[in-house]
């Protein structure tokens, strides 16, 4: 019953509006006749008061003053009070001239007094519950220390209704707010962290600027030295103004974000196009097919070979135009009749075996579905004149230890010299994407989360990472620039040791007994992955992107190569012919 709604708000609103207006306007007629109001002008007291509360209600509800919660009532909302008064009284003073014979006595000077007291106290009572709020005990919360200055930090210090906690410092590193006060707080400088920390015995901090990479890292490496273990993120849901607090996560922590993401090219690139996506279950496939959407992609082709992948995708994008299609790219003639049907402008190939383990215990299906699959892709498109091929590669198809990058590598070498005149083939290389299926966040948070072991195959291994949605909008945007035979090289930044990346998420976790364990490295396996081959690699016109030098192989020698490759005894030793700088790893 007590319960907030819309509906009880406006009520409760209009049923005080109507007692402030009728107590303001018996008070002005007080207040004129110095409380000695001859009996006469009570006549047309109650018309006045129903006339004014009229005009007051209709332009409050037109500047939408009914549906402001109080706790979100700002100056912007008693400006639009100050106005609608204005207004309304304006409105009356006309009606009272051309009817005053009917609202006589009345005098007029009872108007501004009213007026004044009208929007005084109007303002005074949607000011009252968020005063009481934002000055109420709050010696029950937590002390927090609030990091970064910004449009959304106002937000959370007033609202104490959604966000429990005690705020008693603000620290900043921009030089324009330092030694400034916010909500009576005065902004210290970041690089005074320890201190703040230590002055004001901070138990919970909100980070509230959006940092970069490096500087994150540093911050959260000072918090953790102070044992503080609450750290949350202030968060902005996109496209709309709500904003949320979330706890630092490794993703936050390990996240690039490259500063040249270029929307522009992207938007001009994907928007209305016919997409065909290959693998668009899966964690990169279903990305793009979303990043597709936002770029206002025409129509996508989801093709997958897994149902519950493909269900998953379809359902999640199924108010767009989008088809799915449960096929293998080994399956040549059923593919070709999904290029026949849909006639897909770009071609997207996220289809492979990526999983290294899997692969060395399965070569030729690895060979199968990574090679084959993605030739019978690559020759539909040059057949059917797609404008642009891309295909996802792997950094672990740089000199290759195993099965999964030799096969990518292949496919790498096929892509540069494919023979083609209109559809433009180019390749992009990356490292790991986080929270990607059968990754290493994954797996550790299910090992913290049933008490560890968290097992890493050895102290030394290192591994480059880069959120997801990062990885797939740089894929595009090296899409959009390639004129055919490039391979793409995005930028992953420093590589990160993943005993390092276990004890990280252990400290989140706040389970500081969880153990950690070396399982050795498996089949195939490297202590560390490449990007790059040799110097020869080539600047964009994007830091974040570089191009790979070409390898020439002749094309009808490759496809002779590759079908030896399904019906030779030892796979092993073509796959070494055909790269040579394949070394394989049994570990």
């Amino acid at each position: 019953m007590f319960s907030p709604s819309p509906i009880k708000r406006i009520l409760f609103f209009l049923v005080f509006d109507f007692i402030i207006s009728f107590f303001t306007l018996y008070f002005s007629y007080n207040l004129r006749f110095n409380f000695d109001v001859p009996l006469k002008f009570y006549d047309s007291l109650f018309t006045i008061f129903l006339i004014l509360y009229f005009l007051k209600i209709t332009i409050f509800s037109y500047f939408k003053l009914y549906n402001v919660a109080w706790r979100f009532f700002s100056f912007y909302e008693m400006k639009n009070i100050l106005i609608s008064h204005i207004i309304a009284y304006f409105i009356f003073a006309c009606i009272y001239y051309f009817f005053r014979e009917e609202l006589s006595p009345f005098a007029r000077s009872i108007l501004i007094i009213d007026l004044v007291l009208s929007i005084f106290f109007i303002t005074l009572l949607r000011l009252s519950k968020r005063y009481i709020i934002e000055n109420s005990d709050i010696t029950k919360y937590k002390n927090t220390l609030i990091i970064g200055v910004n449009n959304r930090t106002k937000s959370i210090l007033t609202d104490k209704e959604n966000f429990e906690f005690s705020a008693v410092a603000i620290c900043d590193k921009s030089e324009l707010f330092i030694n400034t006060y916010i909500n009576n707080l005065k902004v210290e400088p970041l690089d005074e962290l320890d201190e703040v920390i230590k002055k004001h015995e901070i138990e919970l901090v909100i980070i509230s600027n959006d940092y970069l990479q490096k500087e994150l890292l540093n911050i959260y490496k000072k918090l953790n030295s102070h044992k503080i273990k609450e750290i949350k993120l202030l968060t902005t849901l996109e496209n709309q103004n709500t904003v949320l607090l979330k706890n630092i996560s490794i993703e936050d922590l390990l996240a690039r974000r490259p500063k040249d993401l270029d929307f522009v090219k992207i938007n001009g690139f994907i928007k209305n196009k016919t997409i065909l996506i290959t693998g668009a279950g899966g964690s990169i496939g279903s990305e793009i097919s979303r990043q597709c959407i936002g770029f206002g992609a025409k129509q996508l082709i989801l093709l997958d070979h897994s149902e519950f992948n493909l269900y998953t995708i379809t359902e999640e994008l199924n108010k767009f135009n989008v088809v799915s299609i449960m096929q293998s790219v080994r399956n040549k003639d059923y593919l070709e009749n999904t290029f026949k049907k849909y006639k897909p402008d770009i071609v997207i190939h996220a289809a492979a075996y990526k999983h290294v383990p899997l692969v060395e215990d399965n070569i030729l299906e690895g060979i199968s579905n990574n090679i084959i699959g993605t030739k019978n892709c690559i020759d539909l498109s040059i057949k059917y004149e797609v404008m642009k091929f891309l295909l996802i590669s792997t950094d672990k198809a740089v000199r290759p230890t195993n099965v999964m990058g030799v096969t990518k590598r292949i496919c790498e070498l096929y892509a540069q010299n494919a023979v083609y005149s209109k559809t433009e083939i180019v390749a992009v290389r990356f490292g790991n994407v986080l929270n990607s299926s059968g990754s290493v966040i994954p797996k550790f948070r299910n090992q913290i989360k049933n008490g560890g072991p968290i097992t890493v195959t050895h102290p030394e291994i290192k591994r480059y990472f880069m959120l997801i949605s990062e990885a797939c909008k740089l894929v595009l945007q090296a899409a959009s620039i390639g004129k055919g035979g490039e391979i793409f090289i995005l930028d992953m930044g420093e590589p990160i040791k993943i005993v390092d990346l276990a004890k990280k998420m252990i400290e989140l976790s706040g389970k500081e007994d969880i153990q950690i364990e070396y399982s050795g490295l498996r089949p195939g396996e490297k202590l560390y992955e490449e990007l790059l081959i040799n110097d020869s690699d080539m600047k964009t016109e994007y830091k974040s992107i570089t191009v790979a030098g070409k390898t020439k192989y002749e094309i009808d020698k490759l496809n002779s190569d590759i079908e030896e490759l399904l019906t030779c005894e030892d796979k092993l030793g073509k796959l070494k012919e055909i790269v040579s700088e394949f070394e394989h790893k049994l570990n």
